[in-house]
């Protein structure tokens, strides 16, 4: 059974960095899109980013582009949330997905999910 496995998160001040994990087993990285989304509470869920090397593709959402960066590590099949000058509105839990090939920033229908990691950004 594949599994995405997440670590990082935590407590942060705004302006600070932040890098959130999530190792997959199960599933070669080559085929499948790993994404990030997070759920703010009373908010929607609100898809982030995208890294598919199937389709050569990474993508992210308006409100974290230029700040947020995906990185992939092939030999340890990780895939990375690179979170800088992070604000209070990132605040949210933090879910990796995946799906197969497709890189989409949608946060519904994808095949496997991470645990979830909380973020909180505050002074």
């Amino acid at each position: 059974q594949p599994q995405l496995v997440q670590s990082g998160g935590g407590l942060v001040q705004p302006g600070e960095s932040l890098r959130l994990s999530c190792t997959v087993s199960g599933l070669n990285l080559d085929y499948w899109a790993i994404g990030w989304y997070r759920k703010a509470s009373g908010k929607e869920r609100e898809g982030i980013s995208c890294i598919s090397t199937a389709e050569d593709t990474t993508d992210y959402a308006d409100s974290v582009k230029g700040r947020f960066t995906i990185l992939r590590d092939n030999a340890k099949n990780s895939v990375y949330l690179q979170m800088n000058s992070v604000k209070p509105e990132d605040t949210a839990v933090y879910y990796c997905v995946a799906r197969f090939r497709r890189c989409t920033l949608t946060p519904y229908g994808n095949d496997y999910q991470g645990q979830g990691t909380q973020v909180t950004v505050s002074s």
